[in-house]
């Protein structure tokens, strides 16, 4: 391969027929085999691999609490209403899988250049969830690794205590999952970057670990490694994939010029320190090396284009975690200045694209319905432990006042009068080729 190679101009990785993202759709879809190579958990919401049986031959154990699985409410993210048929005789024809597989592929275009509104979203199902309950936890810890800290009934990392002011517990952990599933589906893709010689591979805050074991099953060649402030990763992992517990912003432990791929996803709300954190990333890619950076602009916009009303509950909320963060010396508006950061850190064919993540059903199209159902559900599912650490460890609010606040929040969003989105900013760059 050569020094000089124009790696700008070659297509995104993204999935074919058959790959891992058909399956995040829990009904009409194929549950996969644990050794089947670009496959992605069963069930509509990937949760790593959650083992039923015998473990796949050469998985490891990454044990997640028996008592947390049990205690999640029935009634939450996995009850989720969805689209599609279940096999048999309910099973969509050819025609409505056409159907459904044009609009999965005009997803990803109507997100990026502008999404259809559907006059009658209203008649779609989108309140079969509930919000905000606190989920029981375990108090068995293996390791201090495992310490954790309790806090207005929720339960945060120990290590490095207070870099993450969010929670790390179930009920936090299937959100996180939720925001993969979505994410893939919105893009069709893992990740954009043209890497073509896939050997190790970075996931810098993988929580967990959901990107990282996909990846490793699409890429049994590559070493996988995920990186964390929190032990929280599933029981059966790819024999190609391990974790860190580890702080992205302390220094490294890997030699220079070691990584094909480096890649991080909503970690926005915990980084302090980006142009650092970007250094340590260039010192440790290799030459011709990729880093990716995914994150949403969690400041709702109109597809109108017209501001939304600054009185609006949901416009507040944002605003005050953004003050809130900001006091705890997060600035989380960094998400628009990535590829500037980038850019000025070194690296070269920076590309920046930016996808439109509807809140709420109120798209034409059926896949970006969804997305905009698994959004919603994913913000409802999070206004407390999302608000929590902001605004009382950095507003000084009482759990009483965040808790009232909230009240107005949820109501705004369960009535859903202003379609809205979020713009997610994703952003690949290289390390030149003559960087040694």
């Amino acid at each position: 391969m050569s020094d000089d190679e124009d790696y700008s101009s070659k297509p995104p990785i993204r999935m074919t027929p058959g790959t891992a993202a058909e399956s995040i759709l829990p009904k009409g879809s194929s549950p996969r085999s644990s050794s089947s190579k670009g496959s992605s958990p069963k069930g509509s919401l990937p949760k790593g691999y959650s083992p039923k049986g015998s473990p796949p031959k050469g998985y490891s154990p990454k044990s997640r609490s028996e008592n947390e699985r049990a205690s999640h409410s029935p009634q939450s993210i996995h009850n989720l209403p969805m689209l599609g048929g279940s096999p048999g005789a309910d099973s969509p024809t050819t025609a409505e899988l056409t159907a459904a597989e044009k609009d999965a592929a005009e997803a990803p275009v109507q997100a990026e250049n502008g999404i259809a509104v559907d006059s009658d979203h209203g008649s779609f199902l989108d309140d079969g969830y509930e919000t905000d309950s606190n989920p029981s936890i375990s108090t068995s810890l293996a390791s201090s690794m495992r310490h954790y800290r309790y806090e207005n009934g929720r339960r945060y990392h120990r290590f490095r205590d207070g870099m993450y002011n969010f929670p790390n517990d179930e009920m936090e952990q299937d959100r996180e999952d939720l925001k993969h599933a979505l994410v893939v589906k919105l893009c069709q893709a893992w990740y954009f970057a043209p890497v073509h010689n896939m050997q190790n591979v970075l996931d810098m805050g993988t929580g967990t670990g959901i990107w990282a074991i996909e990846m490793a099953d699409q890429h049994p060649e590559a070493s996988v490694l995920g990186v964390d402030l929190s032990p929280i990763q599933p029981e059966w992992v790819p024999p190609n994939v391990r974790f860190m517990v580890d702080d992205i912003e302390s220094p490294w432990m890997h030699p220079p010029n070691h990584f094909d791929l480096i890649h991080s996803r909503h970690i926005v709300m915990a980084v302090k320190d980006w142009p650092r954190l970007l250094e340590n990333a260039y010192r440790h890619l290799k030459p011709g090396g990729w880093i990716e950076l995914q994150e949403i602009h969690h400041f709702p916009q109109s597809p109108s284009e017209i501001p939304l009303p600054a009185d609006l509950p949901l416009v507040q909320f944002w605003d005050l975690i953004s003050q809130g963060l900001g006091n705890l010396g997060v600035d989380f508006k960094r998400t628009l200045s990535l590829a500037s950061m980038v850019r000025d850190c070194g690296y070269a064919n920076v590309t920046e694209r930016v996808f439109h993540v509807p809140i709420g059903t109120w798209p034409k199209n059926r896949t970006l319905k969804e997305c905009g159902l698994y959004w919603k559900t994913v913000l409802m599912e999070g206004l407390s432990p999302i608000a929590l650490g902001p605004l009382t460890r950095g507003l000084g609010w009482t759990q009483v006042q965040v808790e009232a606040f909230l009240v107005g929040v949820r109501q705004c969003m369960r009535e859903g009068k202003d379609n809205a989105f979020m713009p997610m900013h994703i952003v690949y760059a290289q390390k030149p080729w003559d960087d040694v």
